[in-house]
């Protein structure tokens, strides 16, 4: 058991080198010795994280009928989080240290006596609100306060009688949103998987009463559908039905899909049935009626709600440590991200066989040129020889790499286009090519 688990530790310590050296994740304010649960995405991080936003978008919201995407503000009258809970209810148990003044979260200490960094004592353990606050305009009192939104939901039950005066929609239906949240995490850790501003990309759907069983199930299928398709190894996924007392307050029902990261079994995604709580709350809080008229029924009622919850920070993670492989041994070591090709923050590398050969870079140009105005993220190298821009590439997740050599120039022979996941080369034409990542990529 110590053998895996330092195996484990090796895997994460790994992966976060390879996101900083390879420009995936850096360490937020770094210059300035850091910020404690902040990280900068760099520009294959960035382009990793927009290409999963825009899968999810696509299969969560543009592809159905019947959801509606919004983008609510992060500051909010702070009223709404008296009414959802937040502000009262909104907190982790925390101890401090009475020597060294280190604080920990109770809940996750074997040993809630003594400090596990110094030894010392620990005090008395008390709640800890989560929420960063700060102040709206010129004044700095009671009545200026506001938050930093700790959850994207908020801002769609709040816009519920907005989108139903502006668009009409039908029962059932639902509104999505990708969006920061910010937590005052008492400890942060593990990499990105808890820290305190993140990404949440959420889906509000809205039933009658009666039919919450039935959507909870639907939403439960595209949760798993979407870990397909991203490529997570469905091995490592987990379902975990939530016991009453350790669901949220707004809960009913809960599922966690947890996912096996090298720090152990832990939360990747959420499914809630948060019934009325939320709308019921706000209508009562607001003194605004916040119900749906069904035209058909002549029904009024609150609508009830199912929640697909999940963190773009811990899809990236998972989608790192599922992906990052190891063959070979000393200098023959190759290191590569087996990513799904919808996830590679990079589609093509294009190279001409030898950087000083003016006519091979010309034409490796013109052929970059051509896959860049049809893939987008495709990349030119001439950096170094052939099997160090192989490397640089196999690091980054790169599916397909493209050689220019004096056969395609001379002969019109094709190109040689290299497989990341296996090392194979195929010759074809650009235009076969074209074709064939196409449809990998299910453009």
């Amino acid at each position: 058991m110590a053998e895996k688990s330092t195996k484990n530790n090796e895997l994460m310590e790994k992966i976060v080198s390879l996101c900083k050296r390879r420009g995936f994740i850096f360490q937020g304010s770094e210059i300035y010795g850091g910020l404690a649960g902040t990280w900068d995405y760099g520009p294959y991080g960035a382009e990793l994280a927009n290409n999963l936003k825009n899968i999810w978008w696509k299969r969560f919201i543009s592809d159905r009928e019947d959801m509606f995407g919004v983008d609510a503000a992060i500051l909010m009258n702070p009223k709404v989080w008296e009414a959802s809970g937040h502000v009262s209810g909104f907190s982790d148990p925390l101890v401090e240290c009475e020597k060294c003044h280190h604080r920990f979260r109770a809940d996750q200490l074997e040993d809630k006596i003594k400090c596990p960094d110094c030894g010392g004592k620990l005090g008395e353990e008390r709640q800890f609100n989560m929420m960063f606050k700060t102040h709206v305009g010129a004044t700095e009192d009671e009545s200026s306060v506001s938050y930093l939104r700790p959850e994207t939901a908020g801002g769609m039950f709040v816009n519920f009688k907005n989108v139903l005066d502006s668009i009409h929609p039908k029962i059932p239906f639902g509104l999505g949103q990708i969006g920061k949240a910010f937590r005052n995490e008492i400890a942060p850790r593990d990499f990105v998987f808890r820290s305190r501003e993140f990404r949440q990309m959420e889906v509000e759907y809205f039933v009658k009463p009666e039919n919450w069983k039935e959507a909870f199930e639907e939403w439960r299928g595209v949760v798993l559908d979407w870990c397909k398709e991203i490529g997570l190894d469905m091995n490592h996924v987990h379902e975990l039905e939530v016991a009453d007392e350790d669901r949220a307050h707004y809960s009913k029902r809960t599922i966690d899909f947890e996912f096996d990261y090298p720090f152990g079994r832990k939360e990747l995604y959420g499914l809630a049935y948060r019934t009325d709580f939320d709308l019921k709350s706000h209508s009562s809080a607001s003194g605004v009626d916040i119900s749906y008229f069904d035209e058909e029924t002549k029904e009024r009622f609150i609508p009830h709600v199912i929640e697909p919850s999940l963190g773009v920070d811990r899809t990236i993670l998972a989608v790192l440590s599922d992906s990052y492989k190891e063959e070979g041994e000393g200098d023959d070591k190759r290191v590569y991200l087996k990513f799904s090709p919808k996830v590679a923050p990079v589609k093509v590398a294009v190279f001409p066989l030898l950087k000083n050969k003016e006519i091979l870079v010309d034409k490796a140009k013109e052929v970059y040129k051509l896959l860049k105005k049809e893939f987008g993220a495709v990349m030119f190298d001439d950096n170094g020889n052939i099997g160090k821009r192989y490397r640089r590439q196999d690091e980054i997740g790169t599916p397909w790499c493209v050689t220019v050599d004096f056969d395609t120039v001379e002969k019109d022979a094709g190109v040689t286009v290299r497989d990341r996941d296996t090392g194979e080369q195929k010759r074809m034409t650009v235009g076969e090519f074209i074709e064939f990542a196409r449809k990998e990529l299910s453009l």
